[in-house]
């Protein structure tokens, strides 16, 4: 009799999905997404060719799935990361250092380059995720603001900006492992950006 891989089926067939997402991940990062097949993915991910389709119809899905995936995860890490802090300004830095963090680690296509590769429906699916990021930032700007640790301002025109300076500074990098250097210049680059300054011991100061 066949070996069982899982409990039941609904438990193998989450295994397998997995198994294609982190295979369909790990090509992305090793050879990039031109030219990349629904085969590549079924060989790395040691499973049939009928099987990735069985799942995913084709490779632009399997995109779609893959960056709500991990654009999912990266949420949820980031409001944890978030939590119990008060200052909006150190809220700030930890936003600006996560997303750098992520952007080195995940390898996912800018977000121009998923323009042109998806349709207008799949890169809409993908506005959920980065709506609720949006929404983040733009509430920790709107508190420093309130609150008076940074100026006011545009809210939705500086979100457009830090995004565009995080995304523009990790295209720049060419490595798989965080640059603390790196990381901190941009986030004291960011924070100067939205007016926030500081104390003799770095502490964020109030405009009053």
């Amino acid at each position: 009799m066949p070996r069982i891989a899982a409990p039941t089926n609904a438990a193998q067939r989450e295994q397998t999905q997995r198994k294609i997402l982190n295979a369909f991940g790990e090509l992305l990062f090793t050879h990039g997404l031109p030219g990349l097949t629904m085969t590549d993915v079924a060989r790395t991910a040691g499973v049939g060719r009928t099987a990735v389709y069985n799942y995913f119809a084709d490779l632009e899905q399997l995109l779609v799935a893959y960056a709500l995936d991990e654009t999912g995860k990266f949420v949820i890490e980031l409001k944890s990361r978030l939590q119990g802090m008060e200052n909006p300004v150190d809220r700030l830095a930890v936003y600006v250092r996560a997303q750098l963090e992520d952007l080195t680690r995940r390898h996912l296509p800018p977000g121009p380059a998923m323009r042109s590769v998806l349709s207008s429906e799949s890169f809409a699916k993908l506005g959920v995720h980065v709506g609720e990021l949006n929404k983040i930032l733009m509430d920790i700007l709107r508190e420093g603001m309130e609150q008076r640790y940074i100026p006011e301002a545009d809210i939705e025109g500086l979100v457009q900006l830090i995004h565009g300076s995080l995304t523009a500074s990790a295209s720049r990098r060419n490595t798989d492992t965080p640059d603390e250097e790196h990381i901190g210049a941009a986030v004291r680059f960011i924070q100067a950006g939205v007016g926030a300054t500081f104390d003799a011991d770095g502490r964020p100061l109030t405009l009053d």
